[in-house]
């Protein structure tokens, strides 16, 4: 009897290791042999349950040593200094309270996602925090909340598509309301957004010139031309290739720009070039244990 306890006991521990834990805030996905840590933030009106469901990529990550860690932070584009703090402990919490070993640190998002993504992995590292990612990706992010603001504008006026136009009451309000119109709020903007093509404003990513950084979009021209007529100019991958550029020109040497094809495809089976899914999961895996 003592020798099946001993064999059975190492079996009931391991499968506890691996248990999902489901917080309000967050869904944890922890792995067997812990080799690296992803944590996600989802777009503004997403949910962890809506990057369970999109993000095809994060299947059986647990299986292969990456813990993953998809929050419920949402509803906002940028972080005030506060937040980025209670961020930065509530990160700090998460891992703490779950025991997760702060080691091979990965963040990501998706959209606005992005954009918290990459502010507060930069805030981690200008303040030197216990939780120092090695890595940050983000996903079709709207970095220039400017560009966005007028992006915004320019769907009211064209009205050519419902959804489109829906966003853009959202956004103009939103920002408007946060930050003011650009023409004569250019300061709050300049602090506020991730990179700002305007100024050549790179102060809140500067510190991702020290990690591996991956920008990731998908123009699909044709499909933003049938479907929202926009040109490049109008798109998240042009904020994103400009940020790419800049951090270039400060030094970055682990910086890339990736431009997929016909990935976009959500979870329903909706062609959108606006997905989770331009993420290809073999590379990023990769990417991310080597």
């Amino acid at each position: 009897m003592k020798n099946i306890l001993l064999i059975l006991f190492p079996i009931f521990l391991m499968n506890c290791t691996r248990q999902q834990v489901e917080n309000q805030s967050y869904i944890l996905h922890p792995a067997v042999s812990q080799k690296a840590v992803l944590v996600l933030f989802p777009c503004i009106p997403c949910d962890k349950e809506h990057t369970v469901a999109e993000a095809d990529f994060l299947r059986d990550m647990d299986e292969i040593g990456i813990t993953t860690i998809l929050l419920d932070y949402n509803q906002k584009l940028f972080l005030s200094e506060s937040e980025k703090l209670e961020l930065s402990q509530f990160l700090n919490q998460i891992f703490d309270e779950n025991k997760i070993e702060k080691q091979n640190i990965f963040m990501g998002g998706f959209s606005s996602g992005g954009n918290l993504a990459a502010m507060v992995t930069n805030y981690l590292l200008e303040t030197r925090n216990e939780i120092q990612p090695k890595g940050v990706f983000i996903v079709d992010a709207p970095f220039d909340l400017e560009q966005l603001y007028n992006g915004a504008k320019k769907d009211l006026i064209q009205n050519v598509d419902v959804d489109a136009v829906e966003e853009a009451k959202f956004l103009v309000e939103f920002l408007e309301k946060k930050l003011g119109n650009p023409a004569q709020e250019i300061e709050n903007y300049m602090k506020n957004s991730p990179y700002l093509i305007s100024k050549n404003a790179a102060q809140n990513i500067s510190q991702l010139t020290k990690i591996k950084t991956r920008f990731y979009c998908e123009p699909a021209l044709d499909w933003q031309a049938e479907n929202r007529n926009r040109v490049y100019e109008d798109l998240n991958a042009f904020k994103l290739e400009k940020a790419y550029e800049s951090l270039l020109e400060l030094g970055g040497r682990n910086v890339e720009f990736i431009e997929t094809e016909n990935r976009g495809i959500r979870a329903n089976g909706q062609r959108h070039p606006h997905s989770w899914n331009i993420v290809a999961r073999e590379n990023l895996v990769n990417w991310i244990l080597n």
